[in-house]
């Protein structure tokens, strides 16, 4: 059985995730910027092809941006699903389709279920963005954590999911408490 660390061992951790993933993204954002794509705007991208059954490692689904019930689905994804899966407000994710939509990544489609309700589907450029962005996110990955053992990238990948989890079921979801 393991001690639960002290708050300063905590409050340590916390501020050495908090450098780690402004430098992650800080370098994400540069190596995206040539394509036109955001942080978000990727997100969102695997999102809708995890959605659709395209899973070739673009975002293996653990940022939190895919779900169990994303996986069973493999079909078009209506806009209020992605917002929940992206964890985002409706608008915000109104605003990342609106931007995709622009850039040819993304399309909307009528809901035959529900002609009030849309869905998002990638297009033939979105997919191939996506290749690009799993690209930037492994080596910017690899940049980060490459110095680091694979067997110590485990450990804190597993630390960091079981604290994920534990959070998860200590405070139930709620649509404004996540965003």
């Amino acid at each position: 059985m393991t001690t639960p660390p002290t708050a300063d061992t905590a409050a340590e951790l916390a501020d050495a995730l908090t450098r780690a993933m402004k430098r992650i993204r800080r370098q994400t954002v540069q190596r995206l910027e040539p394509y036109g794509i955001t942080p978000a705007q990727a997100r969102a991208l695997r999102t809708l092809a995890h959605a659709e059954g395209h899973t070739r490692d673009h975002g293996n689904g653990r940022d939190g941006a895919c779900s169990r019930e994303a996986e069973s689905e493999s079909s078009p994804m209506r806009l209020s699903a992605l917002a929940d899966r992206l964890r985002i407000a409706p608008r915000s994710a109104t605003a990342v389709v609106d931007a995709l939509e622009e850039a040819g990544l993304a399309a909307r489609t009528p809901d035959p279920a529900d002609r009030r309700a849309v869905r998002v589907v990638l297009t033939d450029r979105g997919r191939g963005a996506l290749e690009r962005i799993g690209q930037i996110r492994h080596e910017v990955a690899q940049e980060y954590f490459g110095a680091v053992s694979r067997l110590d990238q485990e450990a804190l990948l597993q630390a960091l999911r079981a604290a994920e989890a534990a959070y998860e079921a200590a405070s139930p979801p709620s649509r404004d408490a996540a965003r």
